[in-house]
């Protein structure tokens, strides 16, 4: 009997050396690329490593210091709350709502027009970020910029003026297009049946979009709002606009953590400051898996 077992297990009739060797090379590669990368980052934060001085040179164990001087710092704050506001109005707000709006109002749209409006929101999806970055930075030129023209506000600066609005509005066109698309194939899985019976019954669009559609893709509207929450807390592109300024108001984490890591030389901080962004992520993804779980109370 235990030798059929083993037999009925082994469906493909490899044994377990030959099995191994097809799993060995995937585990050597996420071992090299992802698990190593993650002790290495979270053993340097927990030094005081640096890119030049003293440091470089003889590196010292300093234990926990590395995290109490994150959390004493008023720029480690400041970067937290600036991602909030980011994520919150880009990313949850921004690409969520304006990606099911677009999804929505278009689901009826056939052709050639569903072609060249999907062709045109994918475009800002696609562009590599340095190419946005750049187009964006001619549009919002202080000086000759199209923006400018367009309103008639000659010599204003509103990467100055402006700048987490700004960068706000280009990460919402950026992402906008994936949430577009997620929700247009949500929505051809709700069954026309079943608003058809909301309207015979005299539901209003709105009672049928409340009642019946988002009950539906619930699911996909909360996988939707957890990759882009992480994508936009972990995002760097902003920084190809402001850098971080002035005057840090657009320094969110991952700008902090670059910048103090690499122009500041302070890797063990950075390795730290790492560290505690993959805690919030890891925090992040907890809260939407248990939103996700939780029953609706009647």
């Amino acid at each position: 009997m235990k030798r059929r077992r083993v037999r009925a297990d082994d469906v493909a009739g490899l044994g377990k050396a030959r099995a191994s060797a097809f799993v060995i090379p995937a585990l050597v590669l996420i071992a090299l690329f992802l698990l190593f990368p993650a002790v290495w980052t979270i053993v340097l934060g927990m030094t005081n490593f640096r890119l030049t001085g003293s440091a470089a040179a003889n590196t010292q164990f300093v234990a926990l210091d590395n995290y109490f001087h994150a959390l004493k710092d008023p720029s480690f704050w400041n970067s937290v709350r600036l991602s909030v506001v980011f994520v919150a109005l880009s990313g949850v707000v921004g690409q969520t709502v304006t990606g099911f709006f677009l999804a929505w109002s278009t689901r009826r749209i056939a052709g050639w027009a569903r072609t060249l409006l999907e062709s045109v929101v994918l475009a800002a999806w696609v562009i590599p970020g340095s190419v946005g970055a750049f187009v964006w930075l001619a549009l919002l030129d202080r000086r000759g910029g199209t923006l400018n023209a367009l309103v008639h506000t000659p010599n204003t600066a509103w990467l100055i003026d402006h700048p987490l609005t700004v960068i706000i509005i280009f990460n919402i066109w950026c992402g906008t297009a994936f949430s577009m698309q997620l929700f247009s194939s949500a929505l051809s899985s709700v069954a026309p049946s079943l608003l058809e019976s909301a309207r015979m019954a005299g539901a209003s669009p709105f009672r049928q979009l409340n009642d019946v559609v988002i009950p539906t893709i619930r699911g996909h509207i909360l996988t939707n709002t957890l990759m882009i929450t992480l994508w936009t807390f972990n995002t760097f592109t902003p920084f190809l606009l402001t850098a971080g300024g002035p005057g840090r108001k657009t320094e969110i984490l991952s700008v902090y953590i670059y910048k103090t890591a690499i122009p500041g030389g302070k890797l063990g901080l950075g390795a730290a400051l790492s560290v505690l962004m993959l805690v919030i992520n890891l925090i992040i993804a907890l809260i939407y898996m248990r939103v996700g779980r939780g029953k609706k109370t009647p």
